[in-house]
Order: C-alpha cells, then structure tokens, then sequence
C-alpha cells in the first residue's frame, strides 16, 4: 500500500470530529440567541394545559310537584261511571294534566285500595276503588305515588294483592307500601331511580291503620312505621342516592295543626339523612318547614286532592314545587340540596245534582269564580297563612301560571 493512502486514512477521523464539533457549536448558538422565545413557548405550553385540565363546576335538577289525597268517595266513581259501565276519572283532571306534564317527578297519596271492580266497589268507612283511577293519574302525568294507608287493609289481603298487580302493570311509577312479600319489599326499599343525573330513592310509610292488622307474619302488605323499620330501610339506601324521599301518612284528621308525632318523626327521618318529607292523612292543609339546619323540608299535609267530603277545607288541597338540586364542585366534591320551595292551592270543584255531588273537576284557586265557591279570594289567603306558619318566605304563585 501506498504512503499517501494511508495519509488519506488517517485524516478521515479527524475530518468527521470537526464536523460533529461544528454542529454542537453552532446549535448552542442557535439555542442561546433563541432562549427568551423557548422558555416563553415552554411557558405557553404550560399554561394552556393546565387550563385545559381544569373542571367546571356543574348543577344537576330534578322538579319535584306534590298533591295530596286521591280519596275516591261514591259520589266521586258515580260521576265517573260511564254508560257501558266502565269508569272515567280522566276529565275531573283535565285542568291539572297541562300542569304536572311539566316535572321530572309527581306525586299523590293513593288514599284508597284500588282493588277494581271485580271485587265490588265501596265507600267509606272500608273503600274500594276502580283501577281506572290509576289510570286517570299515570295519564295526568304522576309518577310517584304512595300506597301505605290507614285504608291499605280495608279489603284484607286480596286487595293489596290486586292494588300490588295493578301497579306492576305501571313500572314507570314509583310506588311503595304494599308489596307481596319480603323479598319485595327490600328490593322495593333499596330501589334506586335516577332522572336528570339525579339518583333518589321513595320509600313510603303509615302511623294509622284504622285497626285493621296486617296477617300475622304478612306485615309487608302494609308499610307501618316503627323507628327500626325506617333505620334500616334508609340505611339501605342512602349511601346509594342522592336524595331519599319519604311519604308519611301521619297526623291528626281535620287539623290544621302539626302535632308532637308528627314533629317527633320528622326530626328523627331526617336524623336518618331523609331530604324530603311528604306528609298525608289530616285531609286539610298544613304548614311546611325546613329542619335540622336546613337538611330536610318537610311538607306536614298536602290535604286532599280529589274527595267527596262535602266541606270546603277537605276540598283544599295543597300543591307543592321543589327542586332536587345536586351540585359538584371544581374539586369533585357533591352537595344535595331541596331548594325553591313553591306553592299553590287547588279546588275541587263540583255540582250537586239530586242530592249528590257531580261533575268533578279540580282547578287552582287563582282560576275560581264566585259560582264554584263563594269569597275564593279570602279562602285562599286563609289557607295561605297555615301553611306559611313556619315557613313564611314561601313562594306563592308558580311558572305554569
């Protein structure tokens, strides 16, 4: 081999390391004579994630609307019974169906067992009522309805069981006190519904059963209250919901007054983490209150809401707004709340036609004449003031108005 090849050789390293060290030398000066627009484009990049990341706060709401008794007197399936002798009762809620379309959630008291026509219709004291009266109600827009009563024993076991397969036929109504057995009944309590992002629970209780006993060993056909049945139907539930909401048929007939039961059970439901109160049974309004430092509302009685009791008190009943509002935070943490407590009164409306009442309609008091009832205007603030006894900042007057 020749001298000046292996010359040639030799110099190849040398050639290749100055180029490499070129090339470091000259991307530091790049680098350096560029740091303030990297470092503000490495700070840009920073900044647009982390806002990026960040949450938002959000409200979820559910509209809750309460009525009160479907307390299904004679006179009231009289009216409704049809030539061809089935039963009618869609038309005496006409004026209210525009109404409870409007919320997530609707509530009544299902006063009376609707056993159906089969096994023959009855008034008071023991009633029995046409399922259709269920059917006038789903179509009205309820449901959420409670079926624990001083009545839920009037026909024994056989009309719980036929009240119970009625509303199996309904599943897209929240009913509860009366089932079929114990396995339903706690399937029933632990029950979790949900609407608008909002998940809640209905579990419905009676103080009252006119004497009649449930069968022994058979105490699931009617839920009757006991401080250790409602402990361990709520613990069942709460950690799963949001809210629970618990109907209580509680109180003292005809009277407009709260009594010591009624305060004794409420305070200690909401001991329990219940949000909501609904309270039946008097067959009159009654006032409404938040308690334990705003935890739990409590409406004490809505009074009737569809009745043939001939006296302008059981004709009142109460209409109740809430809404269900459960908010999380930026951090993800979750607060519930009952807020914006609303009111209305509604009237039942009728004609006497041979000694019996007829024509059953029920409208709200704002749309009342002189010949559905005398001094409406004054009647209406009478009733206004018990029920705004312990809650005074009540709104009166609501958005489908």
């Amino acid at each position: 081999m020749s001298s000046r090849k292996i010359r040639k050789i030799k110099w190849v390293p040398v050639i290749i390391l100055a180029v490499v060290l070129t090339l470091i030398v000259g991307g530091g000066i790049i680098l350096f004579l560029n740091k303030d627009y990297l470092f503000s484009k490495k700070i840009e990049y920073k900044v647009t994630k982390k806002i990026s990341a960040r949450k938002e706060a959000v409200d979820y709401e559910a509209k809750v609307f309460m009525v009160g008794d479907s307390l299904i007197h004679g006179g009231v399936y009289t009216d409704a019974r049809q030539d061809d002798g089935s039963y009618d009762f869609k038309p005496m809620l006409q004026y209210v169906k525009p109404i409870i379309s409007q919320y997530d959630i609707a509530y009544y008291n299902q006063e009376t067992i609707l056993g159906g026509t089969d096994m023959g219709l009855s008034s008071y004291p023991r009633f029995n009522s046409p399922q259709e009266v269920g059917d006038a109600f789903i179509d009205a827009g309820f449901n959420m309805v409670s079926l624990a009563t001083n009545h839920t024993m009037d026909k024994g076991e056989d009309g719980v069981l036929r009240s119970v397969a009625y509303w199996k036929q309904h599943p897209e109504v929240a009913s509860s006190g009366q089932w079929t057995s114990y396995e339903e009944r706690a399937e029933s309590v632990a029950k979790v519904y949900e609407v608008n992002n909002i998940k809640y629970a209905f579990i419905s209780y009676t103080i009252w059963t006119n004497g009649l006993e449930t069968p022994y060993g058979k105490d699931y056909l009617n839920s009757v209250y006991s401080e250790e049945k409602a402990k361990a139907d709520i613990e069942s539930v709460r950690d799963k919901v949001d809210f629970v909401i618990v109907a209580m048929h509680w109180g003292t007939e005809y009277a407009f007054y709260v009594d010591h039961k009624q305060e004794e059970i409420a305070n200690y439901l909401s001991s329990l983490g219940v949000d909501l109160i609904i309270g039946a049974h008097p067959h009159v309004v009654q006032t409404v209150e938040y308690i334990n430092d705003g935890k739990t509302f409590v409406v004490y009685s809505l009074g009737n809401f569809l009745s043939d009791q001939l006296d302008v008190d059981n004709y009142t009943g109460l209409g109740m707004e809430v809404t269900l509002r459960k908010h999380i935070d930026v951090d993800g943490n979750i607060s519930n709340s009952v807020v914006e407590p609303k009111a209305q009164l509604f009237y039942t409306c009728t004609t006497n036609r041979r000694g019996w009442s007829s024509d059953f309609r029920i409208k709200t008091y704002p749309y009342l004449n002189d010949d559905e009832l005398r001094n409406h205007d004054s009647l209406y603030e009478h009733y206004k003031s018990i029920v705004n006894e312990r809650y005074p900042d009540l709104h009166w007057g609501l958005t489908w108005e």
